[in-house]
């Protein structure tokens, strides 16, 4: 049976989290949509930086509101790309990437689990 998920009461539910680090406690940020084949929906809102992270699969991240730049460890190097509200980025399975948001941005992701995360400057790609 097919599930209707209503995103803005979801993140109506959850909180602004503002200022954040890679150490940032994110409980109570980010609501669970539902399960997605291996992984899960998840929607939030937040401004500073998140920690490096890699899933397992392709990670589908769409922008609902505010923007971002998301940096993807691309071999040797660090590819950058500047998202704004209904854009999507397609994260490519294993690929370490974290988001920079000064001014805040909503996020709605179909992310792939286990989540791998490292506090490291620069994941080797």
């Amino acid at each position: 049976m097919a599930e209707t998920i209503d995103i803005e009461a979801a993140l109506k539910s959850v909180s602004f989290l503002d200022g954040r680090t890679p150490e940032s406690d994110t409980s109570g940020t980010f609501a669970r949509l539902g399960t997605y084949r291996d992984g899960a929906m998840f929607a939030g809102s937040f401004s500073g930086t998140s920690p490096w992270e890699r899933h397992p699969a392709d990670e589908i991240v769409h922008v609902l509101g505010g923007g971002a730049v998301i940096s993807l460890v691309a071999g040797e190097a660090v590819e950058q790309h500047n998202l704004k509200a209904g854009m999507i980025v397609i994260v490519p399975e294993g690929t370490w990437h974290r988001f920079e948001a000064p001014d805040g941005v909503t996020l709605m992701t179909v992310t792939p689990q286990p989540t791998e995360h490292t506090l490291e400057d620069v994941p080797a790609g």
